[in-house]
């Protein structure tokens, strides 16, 4: 019989013509496994060279069998099926489903279950998941898990899992016996809700981390719980404060002695980690100063410039950001007195760390709007030159524009009665060309001596 759970879980009810067709693949399966089995121990008794081989070819095209009818199922379909097998027959269908539906059949199954198979074949992308450390001689050390049983023999002190499936969630979490979150579901919670201690005592904290990629930068929220001096983390993708965190305490000894000593560890790597990208807006900044103030720069790289700026506010947002989080959080710690005399004394030292940085961000902020204010200034200049060569275009034309009016009119004809047109038209163009000319030319020398009243006024200034 299926579970109440799996049908719940499954895509869609098992109907009368569902549990018909269920039943069918069920037998399906378990002839073949049964006949892999009667034929395995012909050949296993049969005394015949090469035993080893024929028995492994025996195996494998009862296998390739399994895989092929595996993969006719939906998902929904292997998941009822697998619920329905017992025993080996249930191990042994598991390991011929696809690696990559996987993680999609264990997420319809009930958890006992989903623990069972997740021990009978640990799949490749667990490592990549899960990371448990041990101190051994102080020195914090990895360790891998691959199945539950694995936990068994340890005794972790910190777990740190990265964009886990909810089977792994499941199973690591039945194991301690403690509830991992979604990691896509971090950003959701509350801000209220953040910070707090359950009925059980665990310590749940959900902070921001810095991650100052290249192309995006952003804060990664990240799920941190204390259960009996162990960490739990869960995050959706790798950090570098945490490579930070893991290669300190591998190469330092005594750096770490429990779970809270890691915690306060990552807080302090992430406002280290902040402070390093602090230094490299100011860097960035001050070459941008230098392009800025350059008399010459053009529109097309004012408008990189003004690119560069927003991309350096946006992350000096996000620092301050992450650094009010990682406050809040320690805060958190020191007012529930959760944290020993040694490690109260880290935590503060952090928060004035913190205090720190808050005066540079602020700082850069003040730097962020003169950058800004100087880079749209002198756009505007170019624009006001560029609008000042069209006043003087248009008042270098106004007159021609008269003249050629005049010469448009019927009187024009009248006033050259008895001139041959080739040497009046040429006469018109002429005196069209000096008014030009006049206009410009007196422009000038009135540009000119505007400048020079300007000079002399301000050497009248530095004189006084």
């Amino acid at each position: 019989m299926l579970s109440p759970e799996s049908t719940d879980r499954s895509s869609r009810p098992v109907m009368a013509s569902d549990a018909t067709r269920l039943g069918k693949q069920l037998e399906d399966v378990r002839s073949l496994l049964a006949r892999q089995r009667r034929v395995s121990g012909l050949v296993h008794h049969q005394r015949m060279s090469r035993h080893e081989l024929v028995e492994g070819l025996v195996q494998r095209q009862h296998l390739v069998e399994l895989q092929t009818l595996l993969r006719r199922l939906s998902i929904a379909e292997t998941g009822r099926l697998i619920e329905g097998l017992t025993g080996e027959d249930r191990v042994m269908a598991w390991r011929q489903v696809d690696e990559q539906a996987c993680d999609q059949v264990l997420e319809l199954l009930p958890d006992s279950l989903r623990e069972e198979l997740l021990g009978a074949r640990p799949l490749p992308s667990v490592r990549n998941m899960l990371n448990a450390f041990v101190l051994k001689d102080g020195r914090l050390v990895q360790v891998p898990v691959d199945t539950r049983a694995d936990f068994d023999r340890l005794q972790p002190i910190w777990v740190d899992l990265v964009a886990p499936t909810a089977g792994l969630r499941s199973w690591v979490g039945g194991h301690f016996g403690i509830g991992l979150p979604d990691p896509d579901e971090l950003t959701d919670i509350e801000a209220s809700a953040r910070f707090f201690i359950d009925d059980r005592g665990d310590v749940h904290l959900h902070s921001d981390f810095l991650l100052d990629a290249d192309d995006a930068p952003r804060n990664v929220a990240v799920a941190l719980i204390l259960r009996d001096d162990i960490l739990f983390s869960i995050r959706k993708e790798e950090l570098p404060v945490f490579r930070l965190q893991r290669l300190r305490a591998r190469t330092q000894t005594g750096y770490v002695k429990d779970g809270k000593d890691v915690l306060l560890d990552l807080y302090a790597a992430d406002v280290e980690y902040s402070a390093d990208s602090l230094e490299n807006i100011y860097a960035d900044f001050e070459a941008l100063g230098k392009r800025v103030l350059d008399p010459r720069v053009g529109d097309e790289e004012a408008g990189r410039i003004l690119a560069e700026i927003a991309r350096g506010e946006d992350l000096n947002g996000r620092i301050r950001r992450n650094v009010l989080d990682t406050r809040r959080a320690l805060s958190f710690l020191v007012r529930g007195k959760l944290l020993a005399a040694g490690q109260q004394d880290d935590a503060r030292q952090i928060l004035r760390d913190i205090e720190s940085l808050d005066v540079h961000t602020s700082f850069l902020f003040g730097k962020i709007n003169f950058l800004m204010d100087s880079t749209i200034g002198f756009i505007n200049i170019n624009q006001n030159k560029r609008v000042s060569k069209l006043t003087t275009i248009s008042v270098v034309f106004t007159p021609i524009n008269i003249v050629a009016g005049i010469g448009g009119m019927s009187e024009f004809s009248m006033m050259t009665q008895g001139v041959p047109w080739p040497a009046a038209y040429a006469g018109f163009l002429t005196a069209m060309l000096g008014i030009g000319f006049g206009a410009f030319f007196a422009l000038r020398h009135f540009e000119h001596r505007e400048r020079q009243r300007l000079h002399a006024a301000r050497l009248r200034q530095g004189r006084e």
